[in-house]
């Protein structure tokens, strides 16, 4: 059953949290003519281009990969739903520790369960923590609603949970934030809980303890309703933690649990040598193999005499001895070193995860979603008002909970396969297509499941969202994936094949359909003619045409699918036209992309001093090469205190030679697009759509970094859409700012700090049509769209003096009331990545003005 909350405005409070980049509320440095740069975000795009001689997929899957400590590869950590749509808070501890004493001095009261003291934002001596409280906020929201989706044992273990004592609970909460294999040695947990657990030991034998479950019935036609979908089960008896003791048997278990000095002293007494900590444990497990006890090689400490018994005859009664005995010498210096440690139980430590994916509503969990959700609700900023549901038919039953939990570990299993230690040859290929058949046939099944419930169930268009928590979700990526590794092997029919069955579905991933078009079309124009099973004709020639009819045919649908994006339309309107020039089709029947083609971006020169600085051992961060980013002087803006010109940015020297010829602008990138956006759409973020507002703190919907945004609001998109072509941008910018600025209200990219004239000024600068055409970019991507933006984005109204200077070309082309341009800032050896060429294609499209600016050192200067 679905709960409803109307939001009420809460009390205007000053924030408690430093903010963290990327909040809303930050405010620009410098005047309007003068910002401080932000990080470029790069986003990977799939594009097909004509450029491409092995048919693969280029850019499919470059996702930056990081090393952990251990030197393993492991993915990069993605941001939740939960906490894009949370307001940007500092969740480091020292945030976490002003949230303890702000607790602390809040009057004291009863004991009284999590989601009062959560509300009310009450302290309990000895029982209030924001880890606990987060940690039990989640479990009782969860069984309120959803117990449905655990069985008898867990839920066993859920009541046991409580029965904890505070400190002992949050002892627990405080390892789960860590990784679940590690051990923790009792005595550094001494150390860094003593001021939070009073007896910690008392608290560690707590969870050490163990426990009978109910005996569940493993023959039931329930339980092998479940059979191949969990990885990991409860047994019969469960702890919270395991003891050091009872599991860590041999030296390659022990030896990583020593750091780097500690094993070059352990390897020092064992006389073996290494360069790293991989090395010295490879070398002591070798050495500790080799060293078998006295006892293995039949010896006594009685009697030498008494000891000759042939070996063949106690080779079976000593076996077991030397296995237990060949480790022992060194697994008793490692304990003496170490001293007892703990680890949280695996199946356990999955139990709570479930709980945890099941509260937050994502499809990743990070350790930040336990302690952001909260921090958000305290750092008492305005949100806007909308209307909170939380429903509980996210997940409609235990079997699909747990048939979504395989798909995401099938989805990272292909992830670790492509991304994680370099090149994945063709071993790795064939790992992913392995991947794939073993979940095909499901994918099948669900697409079909998932197209009925969207004809006959779903009525408000709840399924797009929802869709996501669907197993076929993550399967349709591995699909994707496995259609990427399919051209990468040259196996072009299968590949094609694959396609053909990802675009026949309308329901999952419908932002990717515009590249599975654009490699369709390829595959169609340049290779299935060879590889045609069933050819229509043996000449060549014949057949090449054939297929580049049907690769004509692909785009034409492509250009009609409303779900095909506008960023791959360019792409596909170019190949359409060569198809039908290389067929021959009658010109009459040939289409015209006249009114969308693409414009040329203007090239422009800014000069200026550069500043060197003369320092042989400058170098980048973690030891690489030096920054390629360059220091200018500000020749034409303003000087410092002592009348000298001020040390900037290549953007910002860019930007003061634009301002010298009568534009205004920001160096912002995609800021203040996003501003834009978050004011244009402000109605269309906050509009009732279930599932998608889950508290009453969010910035943004849960679907807006998704693909199931567009498709969940096209008809109040469009609307909007329509709107601002029709020149009614202006009006609905300034509604909002009149509305909503005084509560300076918390909405994502939306930065308060911009003056409203400037946006104004700006947005009556655009073509209507243009600035519709750039939201839609927004609109359909979100996440991926951030990117790639031009440096500056400059305007410049009719009653400026410089607007009488243009050319007539340029001056047909603009606003009546001014006219926009974006710039893209270019130094010497600058390339331009895929998404600035994306943007680049997106706004000349639209009829915006862009423009390269090559920065050219007049004099180069040296700094000592």
């Amino acid at each position: 059953m679905d709960r409803f909350v109307q939001r009420s405005k809460p009390s205007t409070g000053q924030l408690l949290f430093v903010t963290g980049s990327g909040n809303s509320n930050k405010r620009p440095k410098g005047d309007v003519q003068r910002t401080t740069p932000t990080k470029r975000r790069r986003v990977a795009e799939v594009k097909d281009s004509d450029d491409e001689e092995d048919g693969s997929q280029s850019g499919a899957f470059s996702s930056k990969v990081k090393d952990s400590e251990d030197g393993t590869s492991k993915l990069p950590p993605r941001e939740t739903a939960f906490e894009s749509s949370l307001p940007a808070v500092s969740t480091d501890k020292e945030a976490i520790e002003q949230y303890e004493a702000m607790l602390s001095s809040q009057p004291q009261v009863d004991e009284g369960d999590t989601t009062t003291r959560f509300e009310k934002r009450q302290w309990v001596p000895g029982k209030s923590s924001i880890y606990v409280d987060a940690f039990n906020l989640a479990l009782e929201t969860v069984l309120e609603d959803e117990s449905h989706l655990f069985d008898a044992k867990e839920k066993h273990v859920f009541a046991r949970w409580k029965l904890l004592s505070y400190e002992t609970q949050y002892l627990y909460v405080r390892l789960f934030l860590r990784k679940i294999a590690s051990w923790h040695r009792v005595e550094r947990l001494q150390s860094s809980y003593s001021n939070d657990i009073t007896d910690i030991n008392l608290a560690i034998d707590n969870l050490l303890e163990p426990w009978e479950l109910p005996i569940g019935d493993t023959g039931s036609p329930q339980k092998k309703l479940f059979e191949g979908l969990e990885e990991w089960s409860l047994g019969d008896t469960f702890a919270f933690a395991d003891d050091s003791q009872a599991y860590i048997k041999t030296m390659a278990d022990a030896a990583p649990l020593l750091s780097l000095d500690e094993l070059k002293a352990l390897a020092k007494d064992a006389k073996v040598q290494g360069k790293n900590k991989a090395d010295l444990i490879k070398a002591l497990c070798h050495t500790s193999a080799r060293q078998a006890g006295l006892l293995s090689l039949g010896l006594s400490r009685q009697n030498t005499n008494k000891s000759t018994i042939s070996r063949d005859q106690e080779s079976e009664d000593n076996q077991e001895v030397t296995e237990a005995n060949r480790d022992s010498h060194f697994l008793k210096k490692i304990f003496f070193t170490t001293g007892p440690l703990i680890r949280l139980s695996e199946p356990i430590f999955k139990l709570f995860e479930r709980v945890h994916l099941v509260f937050y509503r994502s499809t990743e969990w990070t350790e930040k979603s336990l302690t952001a959700i909260i921090l958000a609700k305290i750092a008492r900023r305005n949100h806007p008002d909308y209307i909170v549901c939380r429903s509980s038919n996210i997940f409609d039953s235990r079997r699909s909970l747990l048939e979504f939990e395989l798909s995401m570990r099938k989805d990272f299993e292909v992830d670790k396969v492509l991304e994680c230690n370099g090149p994945p040859g063709e071993a790795g290929f064939l790992k992913v297509l392995e991947v794939f058949e073993s979940i095909s046939d499901r994918w099948r099944e669900l697409l079909k499941q998932e197209q009925h419930r969207e004809d006959h169930v779903y009525e408000f268009g709840e399924g797009s969202y929802l869709r996501r928590f669907n197993a076929a979700h993550a399967f349709t990526r591995v699909a994707h994936k496995a259609a990427y590794v399919l051209g990468r092997l040259h196996r072009y029919q299968e590949e094609h094949a694959l396609l053909t069955e990802l675009l026949s579905q309308h329901l999952f991933h419908p932002a990717r359909r515009g590249s599975w078009y654009q490699r369709k079309a390829l595959l169609e124009e340049r290779y299935m003619w060879e590889v045609d099973p069933d050819p229509v004709s043996t000449n060549p020639e014949t057949q090449k045409k054939h297929w580049q009819q049907i690769a004509l045919i692909t785009c034409e649908t492509a250009l009609e699918d409303r779900n095909c994006h506008l960023i791959y339309h360019y792409d596909l309107q170019r190949r359409l036209v060569k198809l039908e020039k290389r067929l021959r089709v009658p010109r009459r029947l040939q289409h015209n992309f006249g009114h969308v083609k693409l414009r040329e971006p203007e090239e422009h020169t800014a000069q200026g001093v550069q500043l060197v600085r003369d320092d042989p051992n400058l170098k980048g961060k973690n030891g690489r090469g030096p920054t390629t980013k360059t220091t200018w002087l500000d020749e034409l803006g303003e000087p410092d205190e002592d009348g000298e010109p001020i040390h900037v940015s290549v953007e910002e020297m860019c930007l003061s030679h634009y301002r010298n010829e009568g534009w205004k602008g920001y160096h912002s990138e995609g800021g203040i697009l996003k501003t834009l956006f978050a004011y244009l759409f402000f109605d269309v973020l906050f509009a009732y759509v279930p599932n998608v507002f889950q508290t009453a703190f969010q910035t943004c919907p849960l679907d807006l970094h998704t693909d199931a945004f567009y498709p969940a609001r096209a008809s109040q998109i469009n609307h909007r859409l329509v709107e601002i072509a029709n020149g009614g941008g202006e009006k609905i910018l300034q509604e909002v700012y009149k509305r909503e600025h005084e509560r300076r209200t918390c909405v994502i990219g939306l930065n308060w700090d911009y003056e409203v004239d400037d946006l104004v000024e700006l947005v009556s600068c655009f073509n209507g049509s243009a600035l519709a055409a750039v939201c839609k970019v927004m609109a359909e991507d979100y996440r991926a769209r951030g990117g790639g933006v031009p440096d500056l984005v400059l305007w410049r109204t009719a009653g400026d003096d410089a607007q009488a200077n243009r050319d007539d070309n340029n001056k047909n082309k603009s606003n009546a009331k001014g006219e926009a341009m974006f710039a893209e800032v270019k130094s010497a050896n600058d390339r331009l990545s895929d998404t600035q060429r994306l943007w680049i294609h997106v706004l000349t499209g639209a009829g915006v003005r862009v423009a390269l600016c090559n920065a050219v050192a007049r004099e180069v200067r040296t700094l000592l």
